[in-house]
């Protein structure tokens, strides 16, 4: 069994005892759930934007522990402040020691920001949580995810008026999956079925199999500014990134020397 394997057979059981919990009519009725969507598309085509999402996560399968103790509240707004165009909370608790309400205090305390929630969507019921948690996009695995799946998905995400960000890692996978309802496309440079081998090069063989009328973004392992460089010059338009970040004593300010370099 993969490491994506164990996470998804998780996170059935963790959707199962969160329906027991908490209804969607209880979701729906939150304050965030009328709140009107901040466009992560719309941050990432902006005149001078960074293009980067930056990622709170405190620690991964393949690393473990990265920085636990990083404030939720003052690493977001730092990243706000130093140029994010996004920013994504991890909200799996099991294997990346994220919380549902580190969203909400990232969602409280960045009221203009784009907000992604990062987890292993499986179900509906996680799409009306991301709204009524404050989240302005949700991620679409597609490693992990049937083709009807994955229609299904992201027709309700935009019936809720969230956005949709598509990651995939290689052109089966980008062959399969319906885009009628995808805002963003993220290839992912790291391989999800043992979360340890990684290749840049992923993103610039990928680019042209994705359609020219999705946002394109690239994922994962990237920690130099050249790589970035590299990238915008072929097209991709946002870079997701976390790590390189999140290792660091300040992870705000390790954004901001990072967005100095690519300028």
């Amino acid at each position: 069994m993969t490491i994506l394997d164990q996470i998804i057979e998780n996170k059935q059981i963790e959707v199962a005892r969160a329906k027991e919990k908490v209804s969607v009519e209880e979701l729906q009725s939150s304050v965030y759930f009328k709140k009107e969507t901040i466009s992560l598309k719309s941050a990432l085509l902006a005149q001078n934007s960074t293009g980067i999402i930056s990622e709170y996560k405190r620690k991964s399968p393949s690393k473990g522990d990265i920085n636990v103790g990083a404030g939720i509240a003052e690493t977001t707004t730092g990243y706000a402040k130093a140029g994010a165009a996004g920013i994504s909370v991890l909200t799996d608790t099991v294997f990346f020691g994220g919380f549902k309400e580190d969203l909400l205090i990232a969602r409280e305390h960045n009221p203009s920001t784009p907000l992604l929630r990062k987890d292993f969507m499986i179900d509906e019921y996680q799409i009306y949580e991301a709204k009524a948690w404050g989240a302005d996009v949700i991620l679409l695995i597609a490693a992990n995810l049937e083709t009807e799946e994955i229609e299904s998905l992201s027709k309700k995400a935009h019936e809720l008026g969230l956005e949709v960000l598509l990651e995939v890692h290689n052109k089966e996978e980008i062959d399969k999956s319906p885009m009628q309802n995808v805002d963003i496309v993220g290839v992912n440079n790291r391989n999800l079925k043992n979360f340890a081998e990684n290749n840049v090069n992923a993103s610039i063989e990928l680019f042209d199999f994705i359609p020219n009328d999705k946002v394109k973004i690239s994922e994962s392992c990237i920690s130099h500014p050249d790589t970035v460089k590299q990238l915008r010059a072929i097209g991709y338009q946002g870079f997701l990134m976390g790590e390189n970040f999140m290792k660091t004593s300040n992870p705000a300010k390790a954004l901001e020397e990072f967005v100095e370099l690519i300028k």
